[in-house]
């Protein structure tokens, strides 16, 4: 375990040092565009793997309560980092076309982080759990007859999260019709998020979680080079985003412009690869360990935490750079982003509803996302021509979407019933004033 954590930990941190060397010796405005991305984004993408090894070994130590409020922070970290420059620039150039703009991006990184996870990675990780070597070892995955019949089983205590970002999701809905991220968007959605931790601090939770790879070696540790490492890897890795994910945004527009692709189709899927990337990678280390079922479940987490913490605190960045409240505004295109993105999330929760994704419905998951995308893309190239626009093929897609949504909860309305009653129990046992679950003596 040593040599494979110490070379995991080497591995990560040489991402960060061409960076390192180009931010120290000045030399980010005298390099070309394309290097500037490439070494900036290896940065974020190295400081996002020690940042979430820091947190997973911060667990050993640290109280609960505070514990959880801190990782659903990290959990969106990097993806955060990205929205809250373009939120910033939306304040400070606020009423011209270059805070138009930067509103419209960040924006177009929310909807691409939240769409990549699920579409990337939901079906992807489901895909690669049935059939990667040796499933059959896999207790969570099930063999049956039938075409593309075999399936990924959930565990049942993830109910409350599929439930809590079933809410977000339907409000999500409602986001563009307010003209903007306000601070209605923000107390709902922060305020769910608040309420959803408070749940599961009063819910069995094991302390003694088993972790594995690089955080289960630095627990190891006796405790003071243990919390010494920990923050280490928090400052090291907050440094590199900090000072890489400008450049890295900036970049990668730069690089949009000079090929004819807009600003906001590289911001919203080729920015999130990077900060996504290290999360999915870890999830594949879990399933490849017969983990399934965690790795699957730290996924939709880390989907809630995007779904509400990531949406619903943009309007505090643009607010403070504005120097006054106001809702971050965005124009029709990115309505459409969203109603999609929530379209997506709709679709996605209608599958999991039954504790279960069979092969056949991650391949349409993961279908209708590359489609999506992929139509898009050609649509703005103009190789592909289509008698609407890019904002009317979004609708679309989200009318595909939700038909198909609203099809299974319709008939899977008994799942979705009993995952609902389970979930209110829970969320009333949590908040009963005796505190002692329900029919208890």
């Amino acid at each position: 375990m040593r040599r494979q954590a110490l070379t995991a930990l080497g591995g990560a941190a040489a991402l960060t040092l061409p960076w390192v060397v180009t931010y120290l010796s000045g030399m980010a405005h005298s390099l070309a565009t394309g290097t500037v991305v490439l070494v900036s984004g290896l940065s974020v993408l190295g400081a996002s793997f020690l940042l979430a090894w820091g947190a997973e070994t911060a667990e050993k130590d640290v109280p609960r309560a505070f514990a959880i409020a801190v990782l659903a922070v990290l959990a969106v970290a990097p993806e955060y980092a990205v929205d809250a420059l373009y939120a910033w620039n939306a304040g400070v150039h606020a009423g011209t076309a270059r805070g138009v703009e930067a509103g419209n991006l960040a924006v177009a990184n929310m909807t691409g982080a939240n769409r990549i996870l699920i579409g990337i990675g939901w079906a992807g990780i489901a895909l690669f759990t049935v059939y990667r070597a040796g499933s059959g070892d896999d207790p969570a995955v099930e063999s049956r007859s039938g075409f593309l019949a075999d399936a990924v089983t959930l565990d049942h205590d993830i109910g409350l999260e599929i439930v809590f970002l079933f809410l977000a999701t339907l409000w999500a809905f409602l986001v563009p019709l307010g003209g903007g991220i306000d601070i209605l968007d923000m107390a709902f959605l922060v305020g769910l998020y608040i309420a959803y931790i408070a749940v599961i601090l009063k819910g069995d939770v094991d302390p003694d979680e088993a972790h594995v790879g690089v955080p289960a070696y630095l627990q190891r540790f006796p405790k003071p080079y243990r919390a010494a490492t920990v923050i280490g890897l928090f400052v090291y890795s907050g440094l590199m985003i900090f000072t890489a994910v400008e450049p890295f945004a900036h970049g990668l527009e730069q690089l949009g412009q000079n090929i004819g692709i807009p600003s906001f189709f590289m911001i919203q899927w080729i920015a999130p690869l990077a900060s996504e990337s290290p999360e999915l990678i870890v999830v594949v280390y879990l399933v490849n360990k017969a983990r399934s079922t965690a790795g699957f479940n730290a996924l939709i987490s880390s989907k809630l935490n995007q779904w509400t913490l990531l949406i619903g605190t943009l309007v505090v960045v643009y607010s403070i750079a504005l120097g006054q409240y106001g809702a971050l505004p965005f124009d029709q295109k990115q309505s459409g982003e969203i109603w999609l993105t929530a379209a997506q999330s709709f679709f996605a929760i209608s599958l999991l509803v039954n504790f279960e994704i069979s092969v056949r419905e991650a391949i349409v998951l993961l279908v209708l996302f590359l489609t999506q995308v992929l139509s898009e893309f050609l649509l703005i190239r103009g190789i592909l021509e289509l008698p609407i626009s890019d904002y009317q093929l979004l609708l679309v897609f989200t009318g595909i979407y939700i038909v198909l949504g609203t099809t299974l909860f319709v008939a899977r309305r008994h799942a979705l019933g009993s995952i609902v009653r389970d979930s209110a129990g829970t969320v009333s046992d949590a908040f009963s004033s005796s505190g002692e679950p329900r029919g208890a003596d």
